[in-house]
């Protein structure tokens, strides 16, 4: 009768969110389950301060791309240790900008994660360019070095490494592969503003590094946003031209250009910034960009946000480290893993259930986790080359481990500052009770 019971199955109507964005705005599902602890689409925390940010914005006679921004971008740079910080209308157009001032061309290789949202291999897909797939570690589940240079080729161009959760990449052997084979590196570091590697900022090592202010993010921006790092010099007026279609600002005593009887003429003058355009426009090495810019009162909350990034970061870290300690023991359930290198900002909780150990499938404890114990619980990511488009391109990936950890692995758990003292009490109860009743035969069906 016991095990009877155990065995129990549970049916449950699950229906797909409400929200117009579907699962990419909001994890709000419409089946009635009450939750204690639900996955949040809000990653930050906004208060007075940028109430009063966006109100002062707004008062200002630009609002785009104006003071706020340049103050955003040079505060952001001297907080993650780089020369130069470009704002940016989001991640994934800084990454397609950054994709060009590497020259990226069809048929260019570029190496990059199976684990990491779509973003990261559409700009290389933008330019026509090949993206090649490197596995993860298991325990990171960040691109594993070794795999990287298995995948190295005369084709190949650059390495896009994402810090997935919060966690840096193992920089030092990327970045040797690099040099050996003279490639580019980009740092995704949509997860992790103010992480560090060995002491070094995200976005402080690669050629570039690409930031996200995403509603989600550690830091946010009125939910878009994004920033590129770079301590290439020579690099300044390209980025510059790229994020703002071309344009090609003149200075005291350039040459410019005159229209005079028909005639249009070069001339060098003083200052008269009617003469008779304030712009000329010029392609980057043959690239050219598009509006990529950042508006004023978004960069006024980016300033209020990274004051507040070490509390925030402290935040998260807390958070984490107290779900690990409260989760440590259970049999199949694996915590998030800190190495000793590097300095986790817990963007994502990532739990891991290790099904041989539990006696339980990852879907059969997520569902018990969700509609038994209420705490929301959901995947990231699915590798990219599953996804039909890239398949319909021809485009393939052999990453086992990154497979296994996406479909029989992980979770992420509700993870944001915040989170309260009861959530987390009611997530690592819920974690406990739900691995409890997995292993005991209990289900949803």
């Amino acid at each position: 009768m016991a095990k009877a019971k155990a065995a129990e199955k549970k049916k449950v109507k699950f229906t797909g969110s409400e929200s117009e964005g579907g699962i990419t705005s909001s994890y709000e599902m419409a089946d009635g389950v009450k939750l204690k602890v639900p996955y949040s689409f809000m990653g930050s925390i906004y208060g007075p301060e940028e109430e009063q940010a966006v109100l002062a914005a707004m008062k200002q006679d630009s609002l785009t791309m104006g003071p706020q921004v340049k103050l955003f971008q040079s505060e952001f740079a001297a907080k993650h240790g780089v020369k130069h910080a470009f704002a940016v209308s989001n991640c994934t157009t800084g990454m397609h900008l950054c994709t060009q001032l590497f020259q990226i061309k069809p048929g260019d290789e570029v190496i990059v994660t199976p684990n990491t949202f779509i973003a990261t291999s559409l700009v290389v897909l933008k330019e026509k360019a090949i993206p090649v797939y490197a596995d993860i570690d298991p325990r990171t589940f960040n691109i594993d070095p070794k795999e990287i240079e298995k995948k190295i080729t005369k084709k190949t161009k650059a390495i896009y490494v994402v810090h997935y959760g919060g966690l840096m990449c193992d920089m030092d052997p990327i970045m040797a592969l690099a040099k050996k084979h003279k490639l580019y590196v980009l740092e995704d570091c949509a997860h992790t503003p103010n992480a560090e590697y060995k002491g070094r900022k995200a976005g402080s090592i690669g050629d570039v590094g690409v930031f996200s202010f995403h509603s989600l993010k550690n830091m946010t921006t009125c939910g878009e946003g994004g920033m590129i790092t770079t301590n290439h010099d020579e690099w300044a007026d390209k980025i510059e031209a790229l994020r703002c279609m071309n344009l090609d600002h003149y200075k005291p005593g350039e040459t410019r250009w005159e229209y005079s009887g028909g005639i249009v003429m070069e001339k060098k003058t003083k200052y008269d910034y009617w003469i008779p355009s304030h712009f000329d426009v010029k392609d980057v090495e043959g690239y050219w960009g598009n509006n990529y810019r950042m508006n004023e009162i978004q960069a006024a909350v980016g300033r209020v946000q990274v004051k507040k990034l070490d509390m925030l970061t402290d935040k998260r870290i807390a958070i984490g480290r107290a779900i690990s300690e409260g989760i440590k023991g259970i049999k199949g359930i694996t915590p998030v893993f800190e190495p000793s290198y590097a300095k986790h900002v817990y963007h994502l909780y990532t739990l891991c259930v290790e099904e041989k150990e539990l006696g339980a499938s990852r879907d059969d404890f997520l569902r018990i986790l969700y509609v038994e114990e209420g705490v929301q619980g959901i995947q990231h990511y699915q590798p990219t080359y599953h996804f039909t488009g890239l398949k319909k391109m021809g485009i393939t990936g052999n990453c086992p481990k990154a497979e296994a950890f996406f479909y029989k692995r992980e979770t992420n758990l509700p993870m944001h500052p915040r989170l309260t003292e009861q959530n987390i009490k009611d997530a690592i109860a819920g974690i406990r009770s739900a691995a409890e009743k997995a292993r005991k035969g209990y289900r949803i069906k």
